[in-house]
């Protein structure tokens, strides 16, 4: 099982879910570190290679985990939040990018 590392304000982010939204990331994530596929996912291209989008709709909204875990040390959670509009906001992408990037930049 892959431990999982938080990027950034991930975790906080991640923490101030409602509580079933935060249940249900949470759960998703566990399938993730299994080496499964999560219920309700997409790739995410447009943030680079490998990068995968969980999606949760709670009653309190809709929220998102984007995440890579294609290497082999660990499942790296590079942004979550809750989704407002029909498209994901071009600052949620940046960030998740610059997140990625910085994570390639320091690996080994």
């Amino acid at each position: 099982m892959k431990p999982i590392t938080f990027l950034g304000d991930s975790l906080e982010e991640l923490r101030a879910f409602p509580q079933g939204a935060r249940r249900a990331a949470g759960m998703q994530l566990d399938k993730v570190q299994r080496g499964l596929a999560p219920d309700n996912w997409k790739p995410m291209k447009t943030v680079g290679p490998g990068v995968c989008e969980i999606r949760v709709k709670d009653e309190a909204g809709i929220y998102r985990v984007i995440y890579i875990a294609t290497f082999a040390e660990a499942v790296y959670v590079l942004h979550t939040f809750q989704k407002k509009t029909q498209k994901t906001a071009k600052s949620d992408l940046d960030l998740a990018k610059a997140r990625l990037k910085d994570l390639i930049r320091r690996r080994p």
